[in-house]
């Protein structure tokens, strides 16, 4: 006779728990709620007699007893996706396609891609664009980022990913012909706007109390990255996303003359396709280990983000 089986579903949720060391990454690669890991584990101790985690304010640790169990599991949970491997025939499907937004592709993304790539060479990302909403998106994918709670098809699951907020910047040959001393300093030169988000200036200027400021003239460009192309090559000043703007930043493309007045803008979200695959799990822990580090710059930055030419 067969063993008596522990709930196998709270078991692979054990199994995640166990090898983030939280349950909220957990509950990200199982696209499930962080509550609804916290009961499967419950259920588990309450099945075995035994606390598999220890619980602290914002890390759950293994106790030994979760240690011992884990160690075993672990392997008898990956032999039996093996197993099913094995009857599905032929090489699993080895690609994520990432749906993003123009702007969010070439100046976020993209450049982060090659440190995904080098740590899974087998996965192969496959980023296609759209400024649509993605539940009016064209074409199948397994992961999407906007900026928005809206607009995501139906058993699509949503979890909040950048947080953002936007700056003033130009290049720093402008900058030094031009300096830009204060908020009205503004007034003599150009100012580069985008279709897609033309508002931003007026949005700003109201947060900033400087409706009345008109700027010599105003170039705007179908998309927000032929914007930062402009100020990059000096064109004018541009009302910039810190999360698109931050290797240029960091690389003297671009400088911040005011660092000071930011304005909020809404966070990015990154939505799930139902039954993602292992490769777009793997997407995601990357993605959020990414926010790490953006988030980790941006606080060591703060307040300034870029030092304008003395």
């Amino acid at each position: 006779m067969l063993p008596r089986l522990p709930p196998l579903n709270a078991v692979r949720a054990f199994a995640a728990a166990a090898r983030h060391q939280s349950f909220t990454r957990a509950a990200l690669e199982l696209h499930v709620t962080h509550s609804a890991i916290s009961r499967q584990i419950k259920a588990l101790e309450a099945h075995l007699g035994v606390e598999l985690f220890e619980r602290k304010t914002r890390q759950v640790l293994l106790t030994a007893a979760g240690q011992q169990f884990h160690a075993q599991v672990g392997p008898a949970l990956e032999q039996i996706g093996v197993a099913a491997e094995s009857l599905r025939g032929g090489t699993p499907l080895r690609a994520v396609k990432v749906n993003v937004r123009p702007s969010f592709a070439v100046r976020w993304l993209i450049p982060r891609l090659p440190g995904f790539v080098a740590k899974h060479p087998d996965i192969e990302p496959q980023v296609m664009t759209s400024i649509l909403p993605p539940d009016k998106a064209v074409g199948e994918f397994d992961l999407a980022i906007r900026r928005s709670t809206k607009g995501w098809p139906p058993g699509m699951q949503t979890h909040p990913f950048l947080e953002d907020e936007v700056l003033v910047v130009g290049s720093p040959a402008l900058f030094a012909s031009r300096p830009v001393t204060g908020l009205h300093s503004l007034a003599s030169h150009v100012l580069l706007l985008s279709k897609s988000r033309s508002h931003d200036w007026e949005n700003w200027k109201k947060q900033m109390n400087a409706q009345e400021l008109g700027p010599a003239s105003c170039l705007q460009f179908d998309h927000l990255h032929f914007v930062l192309q402009a100020a990059v090559d000096g064109l004018g000043f541009a009302l910039a996303p810190v999360s698109l703007i931050a290797h240029d930043i960091a690389s003297g493309r671009l400088v911040c003359p005011l660092p000071e007045l930011r304005m909020a803008l809404s966070q990015h979200y990154f939505g799930l396709a139902p039954n993602a695959t292992p490769e777009t799990q793997h997407f995601v822990q990357w993605l959020m280990e990414e926010q790490k580090t953006a988030a980790l710059a941006k606080r060591h930055s703060a307040p300034v983000v870029g030092n304008p030419p003395r």
